[in-house]
């Protein structure tokens, strides 16, 4: 994994200092809390509705087990004992005291991290594929593209105030595990005809409360031009994106309004320009790059050999445990969905833990997913009935990925000021509801994404099964949608119809699952049926 050199470790260490002074300032009442607002966002530092919220970066979603035990311990030394892993590879913290985040980030820099641009109109945490480096599927890694991504942009001073916040994904495979097709920029590692290595260009994708589909914009576009395409792409944005409406400020507005090709037509004009500054890194610095990210010390000559004896074992296998490029070698997922827990919470014990596997057991090495769980990406087979016994102990081991209690979550009403409705109990209930586990893995893949607001952090709108928390004349309600993915075959979840109090949107799911298990045939998940049969027999079931 990358690790910094002076000038990174220089960089964050001094915007410690500086945010260390202005938080004094603002203890001391030298500036007001308009005045200090931009500054601790700048910081990752939120004002939420019950305490300050610290959002930690984590580069497409890498870790070591250095770095997750210091994320442990700042758990039980400056918030309630846990932490919250987000849909965005980071992690939150919800329980924070003004006084003591310059003292988090201290602790932060002394691991190689920080909160920088976790926050603002700016570009964002650059995410991937959680199984980068590790995957049996992928063309190379993406995370040495995605590093470079990061030096780019980070305090780039162009792109500082952006007419709104921007995410970009990479990923090197055609299954999508990092919903790029989503993203304001979405980047896949491909091969042209000649063999040349190139990216797939989608822009323009975005949930919120105007979800679209990124289109592409160009088929193939050389490694070589990278950076001083994304260059082109993001200045025709900062140029003409919408500063005077905060609803119409994103990138996918912009595409959708001037149509896709007229974008596409102005980068290139753009780029024309941007390709004669000098941008572009020479190859020796991508190589000082992607260094960092050669494949770990693996050993040869191992067995692909498993011992499946323990029934309990072998299902977390067949269900949290993913096909490495490495023979003898396996990807093992680690749930954060155990029945009836906050999906994406770990306590300050079970982080450190995870730190302590990866040391043991994955080179030293971890991953947060999009779906809010952590991946031990380098496992050998030989050892997974230790790690999953380790993991089981420790409340860790639910082997449901990718099945109806895997939810993701927002932290919604119960923290977020901008939240109109819970998602945590929504989450707990659903999951209790399915907690047969033979129930669950007869129902297949079928990924449920709740969000506690338009805003959609919990990225209702590509659950196969999606609900939205709303605020209906001051009561919490919550509507049913279906049909949408963010995967390769990426969708927009559809709303079926009035919504539903607390009780009622549990109850409206297990009719729509039930539904499903009579229409489906053979090998279909939920959204095939959905997308054979439509809308109409599951508005039948649930409303009658």
């Amino acid at each position: 994994m990358y690790k910094y050199d002076e000038y990174d470790q220089t960089i964050v260490d001094s915007r410690v200092a500086e945010f260390r002074d202005q938080v004094a300032r603002r203890i001391a009442g030298e500036i007001t809390e308009d005045q200090f607002k931009p500054l601790r966002l700048m910081n990752g530092l939120y004002l939420q509705l019950h305490a300050y919220m610290l959002r930690v970066a984590v580069p497409y979603g890498t870790l070591s087990g250095k770095q997750m035990r210091t994320l442990g311990h700042i758990a039980r030394k400056y918030d309630r004992g846990y932490g919250h892993f987000t849909t965005r590879q980071n992690i939150q913290y919800n329980w924070i005291k003004l006084e003591e985040a310059p003292d988090i980030l201290a602790e932060l820099a002394a691991v190689e991290m920080h909160a920088i641009q976790t926050s603002g109109n700016c570009i964002r945490n650059i995410s991937s594929d959680q199984y980068a480096g590790a995957a049996a599927d992928e063309i190379e890694d993406p995370r040495p593209w995605a590093e470079l991504l990061r030096q780019w942009s980070s305090f780039h001073p162009e792109f500082s105030y952006l007419p709104r916040k921007f995410k970009i994904a990479v990923i090197a495979s055609d299954e999508d595990r990092a919903a790029i097709q989503l993203h304001d920029i979405g980047l896949q590692i491909r091969h042209n005809d000649a063999g040349e290595l190139g990216f797939r260009v989608y822009v323009g994708g975005g949930m919120g409360r105007t979800p679209m589909i990124a289109p592409v914009i160009r088929d193939f576009l050389p490694a070589a031009d990278f950076v001083s395409y994304m260059e082109a792409c993001l200045r025709v944005y900062n140029r003409y994106g919408r500063r005077d409406n905060i609803y119409k400020a994103r990138i996918k507005i912009l595409v959708h309004e001037i149509g896709a090709a007229e974008y596409a037509r102005q980068v290139e004009e753009e780029w024309a320009h941007v390709k004669t500054l000098g941008l572009d890194p020479p190859p020796g610095e991508f190589e000082r790059i992607a260094a960092h990210f050669a494949p770990p010390a693996f050993e040869t000559g191992l067995s692909d050999e498993i011992d499946r004896s323990d029934p309990d074992f072998a299902l977390w296998l067949d269900s949290n445990t993913h096909a490495h490029k490495q023979p003898g070698y396996a990807i093992a997922v680690i749930s954060l969905k155990p029945i009836g827990g906050i999906p994406g919470d770990a306590s300050a014990e079970q982080i450190e833990l995870m730190a302590d596997l990866a040391e043991r057991y994955s080179f030293d090495e971890l991953r947060v997913t999009h779906a809010q769980n952590i991946v031990l990406p380098h496992v050998k087979k030989a050892d997974l009935y230790a790690l999953w016994k380790a993991l089981d102990d420790a409340g860790l081991g639910t082997a449901n990925l990718d099945l109806i209690s895997d939810i993701i979550a927002c932290p919604g009403l119960d923290y977020c000021s901008l939240a109109n409705a819970r998602s945590i109990p929504i989450a707990q209930k659903i999951a209790k509801r399915f907690e047969n586990m033979d129930r669950q893995r007869d129902l297949g893949e079928l990924k449920l994404k709740i969000s506690g607001c338009i805003n959609a952090c919990g990225h209702h709108h590509a659950g196969h099964i999606g609900i939205l928390g709303v605020d209906r004349k001051g009561e919490e309600n919550y509507q049913l949608l279906f049909g949408g993915s963010g995967a390769e075959d990426a969708s927009l979840a559809k709303i079926a119809g009035p919504g539903f109090n607390e009780d009622g949107i549990v109850d409206a799911v297990e009719k729509a699952v039930e539904t499903y298990r009579t229409l489906r045939e053979d090998g279909e998940r939920f959204v095939d049926t959905y997308r054979r049969v439509g809308m109409q027999p599951f508005k039948e079931a649930i409303y009658g």
